[in-house]
């Protein structure tokens, strides 16, 4: 395939928002949800999943399936974000929302913790395949000028399935509606239903015509971006001309190999890649501690009753909910290195505050939900803002995979370690140990944030081919010998 030039990344990002642009955010962004409504309803029931009536299973078994399912996400993130990168984003957010599908539905007919363990490994492995394949396209997708803060409340969606989760559960749970034996069986099936609607939206979503273009598929291409543009400008009138000077040149190479990709995270853009993995693992340590084993610190410390943790829940996922919304629009203005930093370094000092006033004895359950809550809605702008780096910051080419090892990487060192440690720490029932867990987490999320500060990249307003361009071209040669890599 030779080199060839093409204006697709222009046309794409000078085009207004637009009912198109919400459709695709609708239709993508719905991968968080099913995230959120997983992890929640695993937090909602676990107390719920400890009785005897149940799966009789122990605290520690209950943080196991939390990991087990963090280690799903994890191979599903690097075995789907390969096959993104090479056959394309469509396919791959269609096959994943399968995997999902059928492993929640099967998660409701659970009957030992076996069973259970494995059906939430599945379910993992989706939902990990879903965040190679869904960040790439939303990325490539939405308009330069606000990819910041579209990316951000995507991925802050997350707590919208939480809030459902939680919503959902506090109903089913509910002794005068199916009670606690089959409510939770009933979440799980319910959550498979709503996959099958998003599969109804997902077909009309398009390629993304920047693949397109770099795997050298100029026709199709050119047929997405017209389709689009004539879609936009029905409702909005004739579009802007696209810059005439802003130009890709595509080097026309094949999909690079894992080694070649491995080569260029490691020398090419090392510093990038520090800062990437860094915030993914302090990210995922700070959320899956806590979040995974919330219900268990409920139960266990406050004596708040299985059915009811869900009440709990619910205004923490809504403050999570709000954090990307909120903020999300400062990472465009203000810039990405200054909010990063600025939303970890205070996550940080928040959880290191609320766990020291939980080892004290000073909170009740309400006002430790609060006080989650209030942390939660800067630390939830933080764990969107990584995932939003790891989008953004290398060449398409690879943009899928690279996405995959960092989420791998990051999610399986804190989000693999995290709720097995804490399952233990509640299980001796000490504030202090707790305590200590909560401090190592404030500490990871501050350093990550500050590392940002210093070497992460003005990635705000700018389109991805300037940021990271395609491997290759000339551009892409030239960036080896900026400093800023």
């Amino acid at each position: 395939m030779a080199g060839w030039q093409s204006d697709i990344p222009a046309r794409l990002d000078r085009l207004p928002w637009s009912a198109w642009h919400w459709r695709v955010a609708l239709a993508l962004g719905i991968a968080w949800v099913l995230d959120g409504l997983e992890v929640t309803l695993v937090g909602s029931v676990g107390a719920v999943l400890e009785r005897p009536d149940t799966l009789g299973l122990s605290a520690s078994q209950v943080g196991w399936t939390g990991s087990l399912y963090i280690l799903g996400a994890v191979i599903g993130a690097l075995v789907f974000g390969r096959m993104a990168d090479r056959l394309g984003r469509k396919r791959l957010f269609l096959a994943t929302l399968f995997v999902y599908m059928t492993a929640t539905l099967l998660t409701a007919f659970s009957p030992n913790f076996a069973f259970f363990a494995l059906c939430r490994f599945l379910t993992g492995l989706g939902i990990g395949g879903e965040y190679a394949a869904i960040n790439s396209a939303i990325d490539e997708l939405i308009p330069a000028r606000v990819r910041g803060r579209v990316n951000l409340a995507i991925n802050g969606s997350f707590w919208l399935g939480a809030a459902l989760g939680a919503g959902l559960s506090l109903v089913v749970l509910d002794p005068r509606v199916l009670g606690p034996v089959w409510g939770w069986r009933a979440c799980f099936a319910l959550g498979a239903v709503l996959a099958v609607a998003i599969v109804l939206i997902r077909r009309h979503v398009p390629e993304s015509p920047r693949w397109l273009a770099t795997h050298g598929h100029r026709a199709e291409a050119e047929r997405v971006i017209a389709g689009i543009e004539a879609e936009v400008a029905a409702r909005h009138g004739p579009l802007p001309p696209a810059d005439p000077g802003a130009h890709v040149a595509y080097a026309g190479r094949p999909v690079p190999t894992v080694r070649e990709i491995v080569g260029l995270l490691v020398r090419r853009y090392r510093s990038r890649s520090v800062v990437t993995l860094m915030l993914m693992v302090a990210q995922a340590f700070f959320y899956n501690a806590i979040f995974f084993t919330y219900a268990l610190v409920l139960t266990r410390f406050y004596g708040v009753a299985e059915e009811r943790v869900a009440l709990y829940i619910f205004p923490f996922a809504i403050g999570n909910a709000l954090g990307p919304l909120i903020l999300g629009p400062l990472f465009d203005r203000v810039g990405r290195r200054k909010m990063i930093a600025l939303t970890y370094v205070l996550s940080g000092i928040g959880l290191a505050a609320t766990g020291w006033a939980f080892m004290e004895g000073w909170l009740d359950a309400r006002a430790q939900a609060l006080c989650w809550s209030a942390v939660f809605f800067l630390a939830s702008a933080a764990a969107s803002s990584a995932y939003l780096t790891a989008s953004e910051v290398f060449p398409l080419e690879m943009r899928a995979l690279a996405i995959s090892v960092f989420y791998a990487v990051g999610t399986g060192t804190g989000g693999f370690i995290a709720p097995v440690l804490f399952g233990m720490l509640i299980e001796t029932g000490s504030r202090g140990a707790v305590a200590v867990g909560y401090a190592i987490g404030a500490a990871l999320v501050i350093v990550a944030g500050l590392l940002a500060l210093r070497f992460g990249v003005d990635a705000e307003r700018r389109p991805l081919e300037h940021i990271a361009p395609p491997l290759g071209s000339d551009a892409d040669i030239m960036s080896i010998h900026n400093k800023d890599r």
